[in-house]
């Protein structure tokens, strides 16, 4: 199985994730820019969206976008989600609230048209940031224990403090919780991040 990454993208949610799953991967470093892995590999080619993450399976099937290999992460260690009769549910409503309504707000953060609009997005996550602060049930967003979803909110909070984007003080206590797990460590350890 394979993880294609770029240092430090959304990707790093899936990477952490499969970490906290004691999954058995590679991993292949992809140039966004250029459009080729590490191994000059036309990255279209393996994905023709143009992006990470992609997870391949031994058997050559791939699984693109975050919600989807999170969830699949979540399947393979259902300590990953929370528990109960609406467990599913429930985590991938919170994975849809973090892609839809704060990681797509980045891109007008990372690649703003004008500098507007880069405030009202700025403006934008932290209010998602200050409503998803009162989601959390515990140490994680669904109380004691660490869910795939915690490794994709994380990843959002090491862009705001990249992009010094406001965050509420559940939220860096959280993100210095996360930091500390070492899934986290050893993500970070492969994808060459402080």
């Amino acid at each position: 199985m394979k993880l294609y990454y770029a240092p430090g993208a959304c990707s790093l949610a899936d990477h952490i994730a499969m970490h906290e799953a004691g999954l058995n991967f590679d991993r292949v470093k992809v140039d966004l820019k250029a459009k080729l892995t590490e191994n000059n590999t036309p990255f279209n080619d393996i994905n023709p969206k143009g992006y990470v993450p992609v997870l391949e399976f031994d058997d050559g099937k791939r699984l693109t976008e975050n919600i989807a290999i999170l969830f699949w992460v979540a399947q393979q260690a259902p300590s990953l989600a929370p528990s109960g009769d609406d467990g599913k549910l429930r985590l991938i409503e919170m994975l849809a609230f973090i892609s839809t309504e704060i990681h797509k707000q980045f891109g007008r953060v990372f690649r703003p048209s004008a500098d507007a609009e880069a405030t009202a997005a700025r403006e934008k996550i932290a209010q998602r940031f200050a409503l998803i602060a009162t989601m959390l049930r515990g140490d994680y967003l669904f109380g004691k224990d660490v869910s795939v979803a915690d490794a994709y909110l994380f990843t959002m909070l090491t862009w705001a403090r990249k992009m010094n984007v406001d965050m509420p003080a559940e939220l860096q206590a959280f993100y210095q919780r996360m930091r500390e797990r070492p899934a986290v460590k050893l993500a970070f350890e492969h994808e060459g991040l402080e």
